[in-house]
This record gives C-alpha cells, structure tokens and sequence, in this order.
C-alpha cells in the first residue's frame, strides 16, 4: 500500500470516529436569582415640614378686614391728666359739646383732616386739629376762648362766632377737654410758657 492511501484510509477512519461519538445536550442556563436590595439602615423619622402659606386655608376677605382693621377709638387721655387738675366733669361735658358742635370740623378726637396746612379752593384753610398737633396749644386759654367767641378772622378760615350760640360754661368746659387731648409734653410747655406768660397785646 503507498503511503498516500495509508493517509487516506487514516483520515477516513479518523472523520467516521468523529461522527459516531454522541454529545450530551448542554445543560440549560439556570436563570440568575433577581438581585436583593440592600437593606437600608433605619433612620429616625424627621419630623413633617411645616406647611406652606399655600396650603393654610386662605382668610376670607370679611374675615381679615375685620382683624386688621382696628375700630375707631375715642381719644385716650394722657398718663398724667390727674396732674393737671383738670375738672372730670368738665372733661365730660365739654366732649358732649365738641362731639355735638365742633367734631363735624375738627374730627371726631381733634385731629381734623389730612391736608389742613392747605388753603381751599377758596383761599381759607381748612379747620386744623385741636388735639395737641397743630396750633391749638400756641395760645393761652383766655385766646382760645376769643377765638371760639368770635371766630375765625375775616378770609382766613371758616370757623363761625359762637357767641349766644354756646353757653359761657359749654365754652369753657369744651376748651377743658381740648386741653385734655394734649400730650404731656405739650401741655406742660403750654402751661410754663404760654398759660402763665402773659401773651403780647394785639394792637
């Protein structure tokens, strides 16, 4: 036999041997467990966030006018009003008689109107508060009650005479609650200064 059909037959046998030999079937792939989370530490509970503005209940508009708008007070009187021995029932006259003259021109507790530096269209100014902020403390009581006598001078202002329209009492317990509007500070600059300084003579 040559050496080429040694080969030949070998390779043959070779090829045969390899086709009869059987595999066995792979193993089917096993499904890999579904990973478990890592347990996470117990921490303490934090307390709730406070809830925002948003999420409080709105305040009906009725309902905040009525909180944020303080009622209209009458005037309180100073801290030393004793110290002026100012007559009670004059103070509570007298406030019976602004309330029911004077409070329609001057404001309820004296403090007149916004913008009464300023003339009128008619050139007059307007009535200026009584309450201790303006003028009203610039003059001795004996001036004062001229001045609600005969009223304002011609042109410049509105304020009527009350002469025979006000009682000599009714006029003078109403500059006794005027008096007691004032701030301390300004009565007691009033008083040293003023009540008991004789005014200028007007000629």
């Amino acid at each position: 036999m040559s050496i080429r059909c040694f080969l030949l037959a070998t390779a043959a046998a070779a090829f045969m041997a390899a086709c009869g030999e059987s595999k066995p079937p792979a193993a089917p792939a096993t499904t890999a467990a579904p990973a478990q989370p890592a347990p996470v530490p117990p921490q303490s509970e934090a307390p709730a966030p406070p809830a925002s503005p948003a999420a409080e209940p709105a305040v009906p508009p009725a309902e905040e006018a009525k909180s944020t708008t303080p009622p209209v007070a009458s005037a309180q009187p100073p801290k030393n009003l004793a110290a002026r021995k100012l007559d009670p029932e004059k103070i509570k006259r007298g406030e019976a008689v602004y309330h029911k003259n004077c409070a329609n021109c001057h404001g309820p507790n004296g403090e007149a109107t916004p913008g009464w530096r300023n003339p009128g269209p008619d050139g007059r100014y307007p009535p200026p508060p009584l309450d201790g902020s303006a003028h009203a403390w610039h003059h001795s009581t004996e001036t004062l009650e001229r001045m609600i006598r005969v009223g304002s001078p011609d042109g410049a202002g509105g304020m009527p005479a009350w002469d025979g329209r006000l009682t000599n009492q009714e006029i003078d317990d109403v500059i006794v609650w005027i008096k007691s509007l004032w701030p301390d500070e300004v009565y007691d600059i009033w008083y040293k200064e003023i009540e008991v300084k004789p005014e200028p003579k007007q000629k």
